[in-house]
């Protein structure tokens, strides 16, 4: 299977594919010359993670050695400050392509505005009074808020994590939507947090080695949960309060602007909330 892209029917996206990379990039401004760098990159992106799919399957530790390809560094980048935790560079993928992605745009052509968007995980570029504007919406499509970015918040990446995830998660909450200042370090912590907001021990989750859903995930034999039975609120909300904590440390580290935490009818939110502007959510009188 070979790379392919196109021009999408709008004419402002195109649409970058290869294996299980799916990407839509935006650009506004020299946007032929953009799009020309973007289909360049792309051609060898998938390769040169292929290359070293086993050290980046691999748990990381803060003495691991360091992967060579560039998208390769930047998952080790943005993961290895989290090493003291379980984690493997695969946290970064989806940002770290779509960080890629944009750099080798923005190398090509001055650029006011441009976007990749890698399956929900979006690296973003703001000139000087540009501005970025998305929904959040939760696994039965019910609108949780918006997010609006301004050039100024210094934001470069969204990334959003959780049980409705392409990806298996150790947690059980239904999304963490994370802004940070690239989106490879957005992802990596989309998913720890994401993983934070559980309930160990709790009967109503059913686990299994995450090996028994996907042989090839790098998370192994850790179990994660496949089924949620009824939660209380007060559940509910003592699993987001994991996750608050894991988003609140990150904030005060520096790695992230902002997190929005969602389970059930609850959610919660750390860092600057001018950004993230949430939808109240009513609970079900039945709940």
């Amino acid at each position: 299977m070979h790379p392919t892209s196109s021009i999408l029917p709008c004419g402002r996206r195109l649409h970058l594919q290869h294996g299980p990379i799916d990407l839509i990039v935006e650009a506004d401004g020299a946007q032929d010359i953009a799009f020309k760098a973007a289909r360049v990159r792309f051609e060898t992106i998938l390769k040169g993670l292929v290359d070293e799919l086993a050290l980046l399957k691999s748990p990381l530790t803060a003495d691991a050695t360091r992967p060579n390809g560039p998208v390769a560094r930047r998952m080790d980048d943005a993961a290895r400050p989290h090493s003291n935790v379980f984690v493997t560079r695969m946290a970064a993928v989806a940002g770290a392509v779509a960080d890629e992605i944009l750099a080798a745009m923005l190398q090509a052509a001055p650029l006011n505005r441009a976007s990749v968007n890698n399956g929900g995980d979006i690296a973003i570029h703001l000139d000087h009074g540009q501005k970025f504007h998305i929904a959040m919406k939760g696994l039965d499509g019910r609108d949780l808020g918006r997010i609006s970015i301004h050039s100024d918040d210094k934001v470069g990446g969204i990334a959003t994590s959780g049980c409705g995830g392409r990806s298996l998660s150790l947690g059980i909450a239904d999304s963490v939507t994370v802004l940070a200042s690239n989106t490879a370090m957005a992802d990596v912590a989309a998913t720890l947090i994401a993983n934070a907001v559980d309930l160990p021990g709790h009967t109503a989750i059913r686990r299994v080695p995450a090996s028994q859903l996907n042989d090839d995930s790098d998370l192994g034999d850790l179990p994660v949960p496949v089924s949620v039975g009824q939660l209380s609120a007060d559940d509910m909300q003592d699993a987001l309060s994991h996750g608050l904590n894991t988003a609140e440390t990150m904030l005060k580290r520096g790695f992230i602007t902002a997190a929005h935490l969602s389970l059930g009818a609850h959610s919660c939110q750390a860092g600057a909330s001018r950004l993230v502007n949430t939808i109240p959510q009513k609970v079900p009188e039945n709940a």
